[in-house]
């Protein structure tokens, strides 16, 4: 996949986030214009795993473009009709559960919501505690949904967190190129 516009969208799964450089980085020297956007949580939290501004940095660096952190400067996205995928990874349970209910008060979800409104494709890397529990509703609703694909998914550690849910990162690209071309990568579930 090269030559494609890609707004990478990052939610607070901030453990996830080590992993998401090398991709941002990947899709770039493939040839591709990477704009991330940043939920609130993202751009302003400071974790043991990142500090907000370093994180900024890097995924600045990574991308070679200035971040969108403002639902402000995600609006536009959709007049501009100049992109050809949003990514969300990871995605959080949070953010699952408020583009399944519609609700719009962050970047992120401004930018899907615009982005979704021109009839183009969403790939969803889940992450969440919560995705077979009371998060499981949202994800069989946003499943059936025109244009929403899912980066491979399963348990990350069943026994010590039963109902959490996180996305195979490194199928990332793989199923960015199934989303542009309006299919879902198959399997969807990953076994153990």
């Amino acid at each position: 996949m090269k030559n494609k516009k890609i707004y990478f969208c990052i939610t607070g799964s901030f453990c996830t986030f080590r992993q998401i450089i090398p991709i941002i980085r990947g899709l770039k020297e493939s040839g591709n214009t990477v704009i991330p956007v940043l939920s609130f949580a993202t751009a302003k939290t400071d974790t043991r795993f990142y500090k907000a501004s370093d994180f900024i940095k890097d995924i600045e660096e990574a991308s070679g473009n200035k971040a969108i952190t403002s639902i402000f400067n995600a609006e536009p996205i959709g007049p501009q009709r100049d992109c050809d995928l949003l990514i969300i990874a990871p995605c959080t349970g949070n953010t699952l559960s408020k583009l399944c209910n519609a609700v719009t008060d962050t970047p992120v979800l401004m930018a899907t919501k615009a982005h979704l409104r021109n009839n183009l494709p969403v790939l969803i890397a889940l992450s969440s505690n919560d995705a077979l529990s009371s998060n499981m509703q949202n994800l069989g609703s946003l499943m059936a949904k025109k244009n929403i694909f899912s980066v491979p998914f399963g348990q990350d550690d069943f026994r010590n967190k039963p109902f959490s849910l996180v996305a195979d990162y490194t199928l990332i690209e793989a199923s960015a190129e199934s989303a542009i071309n309006l299919k879902q990568i198959q399997p969807v579930l990953k076994q153990g």
